[in-house]
């Protein structure tokens, strides 16, 4: 991984102007009574020379604030201001970086570098200037006539990164722009991106980006607001004065660390929690696959409480890559989690001892009950004649709270979790959810 030097910018980011102002942002995405909201009074702010995280679980709406920020989306209440001005479409002094790269791909990576300029009407001989200064800078020389499906997913993100920076936004946007990585590229792109954020040539006064994973967080940031879920709030703004280039081995680094997961898997004040309702936005399901989870609560059984951050150094896992299984775990009743402490509770214990037919039964009764989503289009297949229900229908419903993308994604785990439960299964072919004929078996006998 390539280090950056001590970056002077860091030094004076406190008592730089204020670029970006997010005041009471609430976002919802449906008119109806009662439904929460993805967002909920959420305020904090950008100053010049420095980088800012939003780090939450999933249900924490970090991408749909980001959005916000750019003006991609606008706030049902609050406001969001660049340099005093009220931001009322796309954010002029900002641009973003996609985690799905988001390419045109019948078009080459000078061309695509260069649609931002396009649209503000710049000159093609201008357009080409700025894009090949871009481009060197990023390290994409050499490809520049090459198209999207020619070069690898970093190359790919650099592009990515070069299309917003050679608008020269003050601020740059980022959505989990690593999370499509593979670990070693992502590592590396990690160290360019901190590099050229020590760069004079580096034409950015400072980035806010979105993440799930609290070592990168730490790696990158200069202030993490972290995010609580369900709906969106901010728990906790953290200030990194941890010195650059930073030692992810260093205890001052870990110490950090074990604080921030402390917050995010702390439970809030009764005071303060909304008041849950039953529908399938109210309780997102984790982004956790059943081998994944079941797997962890093997390695749970034959312990008491264990700290994470211990358990995650020990297999070598980024904290960030537990979350969503705790959360899953903790979900279904599998786990109990308090203070960074994990521990399985009775049914978690016999969950992870079971053989395969009795963890099916055991896993079928937790998803039908805590799981809604699950429940919900378990119902719906086993009310209809035909036992199938078109996977539109929940996706409309989805849509109401969750963008387009997470309702796909929401949908994809519970089919996951669903076809486990041998409850229903999905048929892409068709766009059908379709109960399984042994869904009843598999209720009696767990019951029994």
């Amino acid at each position: 991984m390539t280090q950056a030097r001590t970056d002077p910018r860091h030094a004076r980011a406190a008592k730089g102007e204020v670029l970006i102002d997010v005041e009471s942002v609430t976002k919802t995405f449906s008119n109806r009574d009662g439904e929460p909201p993805v967002l909920d009074h959420v305020s904090f702010s950008v100053h010049e020379g420095e980088i800012v995280a939003l780090l939450g679980r999933s249900g924490s709406g970090k991408s749909t604030l980001l959005r916000c920020v750019a003006g991609l989306l606008q706030p049902t209440s609050g406001s969001v201001r660049h340099r005093g001005r009220t931001v009322e479409g796309p954010n002029p002094g900002t641009a973003m970086v996609f985690q799905s790269f988001a390419l045109m791909p019948w078009l080459t990576v000078r061309q695509n570098v260069e649609l931002g300029l396009e649209a503000k009407g710049i000159g093609r001989a201008e357009r080409r200037e700025k894009a090949e200064r871009v481009i060197d800078i990023i390290g994409l020389d050499g490809f520049e006539d090459a198209y999207p499906k020619e070069i690898s997913g970093g190359m790919r993100q650099r592009v990515g990164f070069a299309r917003a920076l050679v608008v020269e936004p003050e601020v740059l946007l980022m959505d989990e722009p690593f999370s499509a990585l593979d670990v070693l590229t992502a590592e590396n792109l990690r160290g360019e991106l901190l590099e050229l954020w020590g760069s004079e040539a580096f034409p950015v006064e400072s980035i806010v980006i979105v993440t799930h994973n609290i070592e990168e967080a730490v790696l990158l940031a200069d202030r993490i607001v972290i995010l609580g879920s369900n709906p969106g709030r901010v728990r906790l703004e953290v200030p990194v004065d941890l010195p650059r280039p930073r030692d992810r081995h260093a205890p001052a680094f870990g110490r950090l660390v074990n604080r921030i997961y402390e917050v995010m898997t702390g439970r809030l004040p009764a005071e303060v929690v909304a008041p849950m309702l039953a529908t399938p936005a109210s309780v997102p399901l984790p982004r956790a696959t059943v081998d994944g989870l079941s797997g962890f609560a093997e390695l749970l059984s034959d312990a008491g409480p264990q700290p994470v951050a211990e358990i995650a150094d020990r297999l070598s896992f980024e904290m960030g890559e537990l979350l969503p299984v705790l959360d899953a775990l903790e979900l279904l009743g599998f786990a109990e989690v308090d203070a960074g402490t994990v521990a399985l509770t009775d049914t978690g214990r016999t969950f992870a001892s079971a053989d395969i037919q009795a963890s099916k039964r055991i896993f079928a009764l937790a998803v039908l009950q805590h799981a809604p989503l699950v429940r919900l289009i378990a119902g719906a297949v086993a009310k209809e004649v035909d036992s199938t229900v078109k996977g539109r229908y929940f996706r409309d419903e989805l849509n109401r709270s969750f963008s387009e993308t997470e309702a796909q994604v929401q949908l994809e785990i519970a089919s996951d979790w669903g076809r486990y439960a041998e409850q229903f299964s999905f048929d892409v072919d068709h766009d059908e959810f379709v109960a399984d004929p042994d869904r009843d078996r598999v209720l009696v006998e767990g019951g029994e």
